[in-house]
C-alpha cells in the first residue's frame, strides 16, 4: 500500500503537473459563469510557470541536496563492496530494443569500471526492480551484460531485482550482502538522491558510506546564471520536490533515520 500511495502522491505533487492543472482549470473556468475566478487561476498558473521556469528555485533546491554528502574518499582503502542503486536503466526500452538502454542517471553504472579496477577484491550489488505501478520487467535483469562488458567477473556481481523503491532497495540489499561486523559497504547513487538513500539504509540497520555521482548542478555559484532553457527549471524543481517529499514521507513512516540525513 505504501508503494502505491507514494507513486500516486509523487505524481500529483510534482510542480510541473500542478501548474499545468492550474492553467487548464483556469482556461476551462473562462467558459463558465466563473469567468473571474478562471482569470485569477490562469494568472496564478502563468506566474508560477515563470517563477519555476526562469528563477533559480529548482537549482537551489537541487544544490542543497547535492551538497549534503561530499565525494567519497578513496584513500580510506578497499571496502567489502559497492551497492549500485537502480534508476539508470529503462527496462521497457531494453525489452523493446533487445539491448540494455541506459537512462539519464548513467553515471551510477559508468563509474563501475573505475571502482572494479581500483578495488579488485570488492563485490558489486546492483539493486533495482521496477518502480512502475504496473507489471513491468525488472531493471536489474539487464545490467549483467554491462558489468561483463566492464570487465567485472560474474562472481563479483550480485543482482537484486525485486525492489521497487529506496526502502526496498535497503531491506533487500541488506539480506543479500549480509554485512559482517566491521565491513565497509559503499552506496553509489545520484548526489541528489543520496540523503534519502543514506537515511533509508541506516533505518534498515545497514550503515553504508556515500559515493555520490550524477551531479546536476555546478554549485552555489550557478544560482545567478540565466537558465539554458525555460523547461530546465521545471526539471530541477520536479526532481528536488520528489526527493524532499520522499524524505519527509520516509521519515514520518519510520523508513528513514532522519528527516534530512547527513554524514556521520
Amino acid at each position: 500500500m505504501f508503494f502505491f500511495i507514494s507513486k500516486v502522491l509523487a505524481y500529483f505533487t510534482l510542480p510541473s503537473n500542478l501548474i499545468l492543472l492550474l492553467v487548464l482549470l483556469g482556461m476551462l473556468l473562462l467558459f463558465t459563469r466563473f469567468t473571474r475566478m478562471g482569470r485569477r487561476v490562469l494568472v496564478v498558473g502563468c506566474v508560477l510557470m515563470v517563477v519555476v521556469g526562469v528563477l533559480p528555485l529548482g537549482r537551489l533546491l537541487m544544490n542543497i541536496l547535492e551538497e549534503r554528502f561530499p565525494a567519497w574518499d578513496m584513500t580510506r582503502g578497499a571496502p567489502a563492496g559497492f551497492i549500485v542503486l537502480g534508476g539508470s536503466v529503462s527496462p521497457e526500452i531494453s525489452v523493446l530494443r533487445k539491448t540494455t538502454s541506459i537512462s539519464g542517471s548513467a553515471e551510477r553504472l559508468t563509474v563501475v569500471p573505475l571502482l572494479a579496477a581500483k578495488f579488485p577484491t570488492a563485490k558489486f550489488i546492483f539493486t533495482g526492480g521496477n518502480a512502475s505501478i504496473f507489471n513491468s520487467p525488472a531493471e536489474a535483469d539487464y545490467v549483467l551484460p554491462l558489468f561483463e562488458s566492464f570487465g567485472v567477473p560474474r562472481e563479483r556481481v550480485m543482482i537484486e531485482n525485486a525492489s521497487r523503491n529506496t526502502a526496498e532497495n535497503a531491506a533487500f540489499t541488506k539480506k543479500l550482502a549480509a554485512p559482517k561486523p566491521g565491513e565497509r559497504w559503499v552506496i553509489v547513487t545520484s548526489a541528489f538522491h543520496m540523503p534519502r538513500s543514506i537515511g533509508t539504509f541506516r533505518a534498515a540497520g545497514f550503515d553504508v558510506e556515500a559515493y555520490p555521482v550524477d551531479w546536476r548542478t555546478l554549485g552555489p555559484g550557478e544560482l545567478g546564471d540565466i537558465p539554458a532553457n525555460f523547461t530546465s527549471g521545471f526539471g530541477y524543481t520536479d526532481i528536488a520536490t520528489r526527493e524532499y517529499i520522499g524524505m519527509l514521507m520516509y521519515w514520518l513512516t519510520g523508513r528513514s533515520s532522519a528527516l534530512f540525513p547527513a554524514p556521520r
